[in-house]
């Protein structure tokens, strides 16, 4: 993996991880006591899903990649625009009043799968663009334990108006990437 692949996958790993920190400052808030032990069942769950969606994705896209070479770039560029303004529009929806246990089992998992659907998507386009993707769930996983663990903290200690801004973040690194992808194929 050379340095731009590396800080491409950097890149696209704080961007998916966004839902994640905003889910964990949403645990942080709920349980302003919690443990690190928790608070690792948390990151770890989120990490783990997030690392885990990439591949799924892009054993789907290896199946039909063949077919679509000639479009791969444009592929790989909607479907990060599609994703970033997905999560730029959800966070821009009024917070609903939930009562939530983050460390219910079902709620957990839940969480963590549905803050890494976004993942799923991008392993699709990792499969069109040939990228090393055992390198890819690494930092992937790793980025996303890092603000998860980080985001809990934040919530306990900051509240919760940061997390909005963090999701609009978020999205527009994706945007950008694909910007980025776009261009270098067709230049």
């Amino acid at each position: 993996m050379s340095f731009l692949e590396f800080v491409t996958i950097l890149l696209i790993a704080i961007g998916l991880c966004f839902d994640s920190f905003a889910v964990s400052v949403s645990s942080g808030l709920m349980m302003k006591h919690i443990t690190f032990y928790n608070a690792m069942k948390i990151a770890f769950s989120l990490a783990f899903f997030q690392g885990l969606m990439p591949l799924v994705g892009w054993l789907a896209g290896k199946s039909i990649s063949s077919y679509l070479l000639d479009y791969d770039h444009w592929i790989a560029f909607s479907l990060l625009m599609l994703i970033g303004i997905r999560m730029i529009i959800e966070s821009l929806k009024p917070d609903e009043e939930k009562t939530f246990n983050p460390l219910n089992i079902w709620v957990l998992i839940t969480m963590s799968i549905a803050t890494s659907i976004d993942a799923l998507v991008v392993g699709l386009s990792f499969a069109f663009l040939k990228t090393d993707i055992y390198s890819s769930l690494i930092i992937i996983g790793s980025v996303t334990f890092i603000a998860a663990m980080l985001g809990i903290l934040f919530g306990k200690k900051a509240g919760h108006k940061l997390g909005k801004r963090m999701e609009i973040l978020g999205g527009a690194i994706l945007i950008l990437i694909g910007f980025k992808i776009l261009i270098e194929h067709l230049l």
